[in-house]
């Protein structure tokens, strides 16, 4: 395995191996949830990739930046046994240099959830995985389902600006009592994590209804906060059901529904979704 810190240094180095290559991009912390991405990068390709870097353009003046996990030590021998070719752990000056003004946006499926929650996220998410792109030159680039709307953002500006790369997404990875694995999973306190579990048992009363019979949106969103409701340390930021691919709110979900949410458990700031379609169950890795 081989760390590069710079993009010529990255791409002399990719440059020289052959065969079909997967990237993984990250934030670093890393966890399950990407562990499980490398693997399956590695089993579809020849070659695999990841990219370890805290990305300061999708944070907001007052999120986490600052004390957001950095452990690349930690990191590197996580993804050592794993088999991984190449590693770029960029700074933010190898990413954003002095001068930088090209910025990449993804109108219409940005603006809700947490685009709305978050004004700018998504033009720092899609500009740094646009540069990853053109930096590796992947044949196939792997994201988590847990970050639906990042995921549906990725599509489109893979699509409309003619990216020659396949956008793998894969499972959520769940811990055995269903949360969703998040680096920022480290911020909860002890009963902090006891309550995050409601974000997934909310979404599973849903789904249970889905799986009934119950086709109404707002039904299905009636339900899930009922369940967050009765959690005195949660509280939530959105609850919504909308279309998989253009994440417009929709009324009847007879196609399928993203039911997705965000949730404040404590001082921390936690999203999960479950994927809805007729006749096909759910899927999340534990």
């Amino acid at each position: 395995m081989i760390t590069a810190v710079n993009v010529p240094e990255l791409r002399r180095l990719r440059a020289g191996m052959r065969g079909d290559f997967g990237l993984v991009p990250t934030m670093g912390a890393l966890h399950e949830g990407h562990l499980s991405l490398v693997r399956r990068a590695r089993a579809e390709c020849d070659r695999t990739g990841v990219s370890i870097f805290v990305n300061p353009a999708q944070f907001g003046p007052n999120e986490d930046l600052h004390r957001y996990p950095r452990d690349l030590d930690r990191d590197l021998g996580l993804l050592e046994p794993l088999g991984v070719d190449l590693v770029f752990a960029p700074s933010p000056e190898t990413m954003y240099p002095a001068g930088f003004q090209s910025w990449v946006t993804v109108e219409e499926v940005s603006k809700g959830l947490e685009g709305g929650m978050r004004p700018g996220h998504f033009r720092g998410v899609a500009t740094a995985v646009a540069k990853l792109l053109n930096i590796f030159a992947p044949d196939r680039a792997y994201f988590g389902q847990k970050d639906a709307q990042q995921v549906a953002v990725i599509r489109r500006m893979v699509n409309d600006l003619n990216f020659p790369a396949e956008v793998v997404v894969c499972p959520t990875v769940r811990a055995p009592d269903g949360l969703a694995l998040s680096s920022r999973n480290a911020y909860l306190n002890p009963d902090e994590r006891q309550a995050a579990t409601v974000l997934y048992r909310a979404l599973s009363a849903a789904r249970d209804a889905f799986e009934a019979g119950e086709r109404k949106a707002s039904a299905l969103r009636a339900i899930t906060r009922a369940v967050l409701d009765a959690e005195p340390m949660a509280r939530a930021d959105y609850v919504s059901a909308s279309d998989p691919d253009t994440l417009a709110d929709i009324e009847g979900v007879g196609a399928g529904v993203l039911l997705s949410l965000a949730v404040r458990v404590g001082h921390v700031r936690l999203i999960d979704n479950l994927l809805l379609l007729p006749g096909k169950p759910n899927v999340s890795c534990h």
